[in-house]
């Protein structure tokens, strides 16, 4: 099959006709792409719309939603199924997940199956062809579903290495904050799959903050371990990722060093190399300028330095929000978008292209949004407002990659000019009326 450059993110009819979603109001946005080694792309998206205190709220055309759904791609961008879930069925009764959480990220497992991973830890399988819910482990809310340890998490986020280990991020409750806060960088070993009736323990390598004395014993997720025990208060790695990071940046005592740091999910560069970025406290008066690294970890936690290249202010990624790290483990690259430009590193932390946003015609990157690197090499890549993928291919010679930018920002523009007259879209509203919808 063709493999398109350019594909719609699509909402199925039916599902828009029944619950009255207004293409101009919104109310529908997707949140993470991935692909198979084949071509195949799943996207999966969130539903949401409060009841405006008008109308009947039983009605489905004026109910408060919030669910999501997973579409299936053909290389050619041609809708194959979507699997809805999160909200009853039309028949009235529940759904099979409650998907509780946010921060979306999709995986393919090694088999073939398509994992979702949601903050702050729960996690869901579904069967390659999405027509079903293969299992599915729910992170507890809220102190008394904490206390009667109901729930049984794996992880906030999902990434697979070439030899299939699962590179993960969890949280943990019992910090300085009330929340549960993402602080726990793991592996797992191959062997084990993430599969019905099967949960591979998760190795702890990395941990970002320290101070855990308000965790109780309800706290412990036996599955995340540091040596013989779960990862639970002292029992975790160190120094933590916020002091080594301190050490290696010489931050210590500035006002804006990496105190109260926070971490986006890790992308694997390798089965032993790992980049994960950390980025200091955010301020309401602005951010640009604060300290963040793309820190380069081994599977044994030793920090091995970090992207470099980036200019503090100058490329900040603060001003966006934009810390998204994206990672080629088959090739060594990695790469990362933000409202200042396109980097591209080795594997070994070295910038090979840096692509401007303020010079023409890169300008437009600006509006995309840095989803994913997939099996062939390229770089998936969304636009914020008319939610549309953008595969870029990128050369094997990384200083050719703004010459292949170039040429993909062309294709989308021809390629969006034909899917608006083959789907002839309302506020960039692809609605799909060819492809299967499946309620699971």
């Amino acid at each position: 099959m063709n493999r398109m450059l350019t594909l719609p993110t699509t909402v199925p009819a039916l599902l828009a006709d029944a619950h009255g979603l207004d293409p101009v109001a919104g109310g529908w946005a997707p949140q993470h792409a991935v692909a198979t080694a084949d071509g195949y792309t799943y996207v999966v998206s969130t539903v949401w719309r409060p009841w405006r205190g008008t109308g009947d709220p039983a009605d489905p055309a004026h109910a408060e939603l919030n669910f999501r759904f997973i579409t299936r791609f053909f290389p050619d961008g041609t809708p194959l199924t979507t699997a809805v879930f999160g909200g009853p069925r039309p028949d009235g009764t529940p759904s099979a997940i409650i998907p509780d959480g946010s921060g979306d990220t999709l995986a393919v497992l090694p088999d073939g199956t398509v994992a979702l991973a949601l903050r702050p830890g729960s996690t869901h399988v579904f069967s390659a062809d999405l027509s079903q819910v293969l299992a599915t482990w729910p992170m507890p809310w809220g102190f008394e579903e904490r206390k009667a340890r109901t729930g049984d998490p794996f992880a906030a986020s999902i990434a697979v290495t070439p030899s299939g280990r699962l590179l993960c991020t969890t949280s943990e409750y019992g910090l300085k904050w009330a929340d549960a806060t993402l602080n726990v960088v793991a592996v797992s070993d191959p062997v084990t799959a993430l599969a019905p009736g099967s949960k591979p323990a998760l190795r702890a390598i990395a941990s970002l903050h320290p101070t855990t004395d308000s965790q109780t014993d309800a706290d412990q997720h036996p599955h995340v371990v540091f040596g013989d025990a779960p990862v639970w208060r002292d029992n975790r790695p160190w120094p933590t990722l916020t002091d080594l990071l301190t050490d290696f940046t010489g931050s210590s005592g500035t006002f804006y060093g990496y105190r109260d740091c926070q971490m986006t999910r890790p992308s694997a560069l390798g089965d032993d190399l790992f980049v994960v970025p950390v980025f200091g406290r955010t301020f309401r008066s602005g951010s640009r300028g604060q300290e963040f690294s793309f820190a380069l970890l081994d599977d044994q936690g030793v920090l091995r330095g970090r992207l470099e290249g980036l200019h503090r202010h100058d490329d900040s990624p603060f001003t966006g929000l934009d810390f998204i790290v994206v990672a080629d483990p088959h090739r060594g690259r990695a790469y990362h978008l933000n409202r200042y430009g396109l980097f591209a590193w080795t594997a070994d932390g070295r910038l090979r292209s840096r692509i401007s946003t303020a010079d023409r015609p890169f300008t437009a990157l600006k509006n995309f949004e840095l989803m994913e690197c997939t099996p062939a090499g390229e770089i998936l890549l969304l636009h914020r407002k008319q939610r549309l993928l953008l595969r870029v291919p990128v050369p094997q010679d990384l200083e050719a990659l703004p010459a292949a930018v170039e040429a993909a920002l062309k294709a989308y523009g021809t390629g969006r000019l034909a899917l608006k007259k083959q789907y002839a879209p309302v506020n960039w509203g692809w609605q799909d009326t060819s492809g299967q919808v499946v309620h699971l």
